[in-house]
């Protein structure tokens, strides 16, 4: 028999919504700003290696990311699902789906491994250096394996994050964060009396961290207080097909989802390299700069997915109205800083990651300026489509989204940003301001889907 766990009835004020939201999304904005910082330090130590390793990185480490956020929409379906479930006072409902998501976690990650195996056939297809696709596919080799433990990983941290248990995934992430260094440091250089493996030697620590957290989070979820009695390995090996069924129907559209964002963005790196050297590295820098902002959004975002599910599966609709205003609210508080940001003070943050005795970096930072005072409207933009993602994913809707995605990527955003930079002549401000124009579209049919749909209606 489940434990009951449903969420309180009463009118929450909107201190206490902010409250709430904040204690769980606050060490989830850690965990992602965390998992960026793993990223960067393999791409430093990398680049202190040498220039062809850390190209065969950044092209490796873009096709598995590419891959990986399609089998990660099993994780955000999840994380909408159990949060639901724990509403509705179902622990078994939600120990069903986590353990289904890790299924189709795993049976994902072996699905493509053969991608993975033959990466350097592909990327040789779509025009990359032969020797630097050859480095790519070695690191890929490798990394591949850790695909599966990635996603079940995310799973778990989905459950937890539902749980409201966001504090200890932070610390995994941070110890992950480390231990790469200290990894990477011994088998990319061949210290301490270990063979140089180069990028192979970031792909074993990449993966050596990802089995080593993914065993920690395992472990706390089996074995804390308050979850031990949930059993959420016991009999693991035993099929649920109805919750399988449930979990792929809602979690691919989410992945889909996300591929659609990601690939608009891969798309305008592609069309930014063809305006230009110097205008591709001021495209890179501001999208980093992006990146390091949205993850507040994002970490904000699964936030809300959780409350929402709690709130909808206790069919507690005041509630579930007055926290997803709270929860929009505290990410555009944000963005309006981020605005401010990036409009005063974008020289000063492109020039944080250029050598000011490099006669090119003047350039670079003349363009970079001007794409963060494009980005400064962006984020906003961006904000709404994240929060209204993680809202609707909360009440489980993501089919609908996922066609909304698809249109406003693919069939406004894309050729937005092809016209204004060649067409209309407006080179890198242009392709920025198509992404804005995408991004403005999925975020206000969204938003508009999630503020006029059923799960508000008394």
């Amino acid at each position: 028999m489940s434990a009951q766990i449903p969420i309180s009835p009463q009118p929450m004020s909107i201190t206490r919504h902010l409250r709430a939201i904040s204690v769980l999304g606050l060490p989830l904005i850690g965990s992602n700003l965390a998992q960026m910082l793993l990223n960067v330090t393999d791409t430093v130590m990398l680049g202190w290696y040498g220039v062809e390793a850390l190209a065969a990185l950044v092209l490796g480490s873009s096709f598995f990311f590419a891959v990986f956020m399609l089998g990660n929409g099993f994780a955000l379906a999840v994380m909408g699902r159990v949060s639901a479930s724990l509403g509705a006072g179902d622990e078994v409902q939600a120990r069903r789906d986590t353990r289904m998501g890790m299924w189709l976690s795993i049976l994902f990650g072996l699905a493509v491994l053969p991608v993975f195996w033959n990466a350097g056939a592909i990327l040789r297809a779509l025009g990359q250096d032969p020797h630097i696709a050859a480095l790519a596919q070695e690191y890929l080799r490798i990394l591949g394996f850790g695909l599966a433990p990635a996603l079940v990983m995310m799973v778990i941290r989905a459950f937890l994050s539902a749980q409201e248990r966001t504090a200890v995934v932070l610390w995994i992430t941070l110890a992950g964060v480390g231990l790469n260094a200290a990894l990477n440091w011994v088998l990319i250089f061949g210290n301490l009396g270990f063979p140089e493996l180069g990028v192979r030697g970031a792909a074993l620590a990449s993966l050596s961290v990802t089995c080593l957290s993914l065993v920690a989070q395992a472990s706390y979820a089996a074995r804390a207080p308050g979850l031990r009695h949930i059993a959420l390995f016991q009999r693991f090996w035993r099929p649920d097909w109805e919750a399988f069924g449930m979990v792929a129907r809602m979690g691919l559209p989410v992945g889909l989802t996300s591929v659609a964002e990601g690939s608009m963005f891969q798309a305008s790196a592609l069309m930014m390299g063809w305006i230009g050297t110097v205008e591709l590295a001021a495209h890179g820098i501001a999208l980093q700069i992006s990146s390091i902002t949205f993850m507040v959004h994002m970490g904000l975002s699964n936030a809300a997915t959780v409350r929402a599910g709690r709130a909808h599966g206790a069919r507690e609709v005041t509630l579930l109205r007055d926290g997803a205003m709270v929860a929009v609210g505290l990410s555009l508080a944000f963005g309006l800083v981020t605005v401010a940001l990036f409009i005063f003070g974008g020289r000063e943050l492109t020039w944080l990651f250029l050598d000011a005795a490099n006669p090119a970096s003047a350039r670079i930072v003349e363009f970079g300026t001007r794409f963060l005072m494009v980005a400064a409207v962006f984020q906003l933009f961006d904000l709404m489509q994240v929060m209204a993602l993680g809202l609707l994913r909360g009440v489980q809707d993501t089919r609908v989204p996922m066609w909304m995605a698809g249109l406003s990527y693919w069939l406004i955003g894309i050729p937005a940003s092809y016209c204004l930079a060649f067409t209309f002549g407006l080179g890198g401000v242009g392709l920025w301001a198509g992404l804005a124009l995408g991004l403005a579209s999925a975020g206000g049919m969204m938003m508009v889907r999630f503020w006029r749909g059923p799960w508000l209606r008394q």
